[in-house]
């Protein structure tokens, strides 16, 4: 069930739905100390649910949530909490003991966000060994283990989300890497789904194109660099975390209960542009 909220805390903003039956539940989000997965446990959290929020770097997550408290973008008035916690998402281990942690804090785990990622802008011919290691052990394999870890500590069911790219379906000069690792998470999200549905655990997977994040800072700098990206872009504009977010909400909310193994777009028609 949703109703709509006026407020204006992220990520239950004028025009978001709430879903009250989220409060109390228990998530993972990975990559979360900056860009959308920053947006993703505090939007989570200003829905009531009890976030731990893990990257490489916890210094700067721990910052970033204290800074939410500190300005008061986490709703005083709620029941959901942000906890950091430091991980390597392409470390199985890793991964496992934050799972783990969630059980032994909340007695609980119902959501899982695989929202780590690291992107390599470089050509077939000059990429290096290093960059398809590491981009595979984050987008890839942290999905993989991500997902074993989830599925271990769910019970009763729960929902996982692989963040996709436009990338995995259109791809461009120059980043071969990692559009490739992005069409792998689009493929694991599908079986997953099948192999997952049966302990009532759904995975979906999102999309997003042109996001206005730090990694986009490069094109935003650029006039050129922008013009041409914003050319991709049927709707003509650079999309916000937030959308993203909005759409991750749904999918992890009981109105999307019959929904697994899809992968939606929050592109502004980029893939079909």
């Amino acid at each position: 069930m949703k109703v709509e909220d006026q407020s204006t805390q992220p990520g239950s903003g004028t025009g978001v739905a709430q879903y009250p039956e989220l409060a109390g539940r228990v998530a993972v989000v990975t990559g979360a100390a900056r860009g959308m997965g920053a947006c993703f446990a505090l939007g989570l959290a200003n829905q009531g649910v009890h976030v731990i929020g893990v990257d490489l770097d916890q210094d700067v997550l721990q910052k970033s949530f204290d800074t939410a408290r500190q300005e008061g973008r986490l709703a005083s008035n709620g029941t959901g909490s942000l906890t950091a916690m430091r991980c390597d998402v392409s470390r199985r281990d890793e991964l496992f003991k934050v799972a783990a942690e969630a059980k032994a804090r909340f007695g609980r785990l119902d959501i899982w966000i695989n929202n780590a990622g690291v992107f390599i802008q470089a050509p077939i011919a000059g990429v290096t060994p290093e960059e398809v290691e590491r981009t595979f052990g984050v987008n890839v394999d942290g999905v993989i283990f991500g997902a074993q870890a989830a599925a271990g500590a769910m019970q009763g069911g729960g929902v996982i989300i692989n963040m996709a790219s436009v990338a995995a379906f259109r791809v461009r000069r120059g980043r071969p890497v990692y559009s490739a690792s992005k069409a792998a998470v689009h493929s694991l999200t599908q079986s997953l789904a099948v192999e997952l549905g049966d302990q009532g655990i759904r995975v979906n997977g999102v999309a997003p194109g042109f996001i206005d994040t730090e990694m986009t800072n490069w094109v935003k700098e650029n006039p050129e660099a922008m013009a041409k990206a914003l050319s991709t872009v049927p709707l003509g504009r650079i999309g916000t975390p937030e959308q993203v977010f909005n759409a991750l909400l749904f999918l992890v909310s009981d109105s999307a209960s019959y929904i697994s193994g899809q992968t939606l777009g929050v592109d502004g028609g980029s893939r079909h542009g």
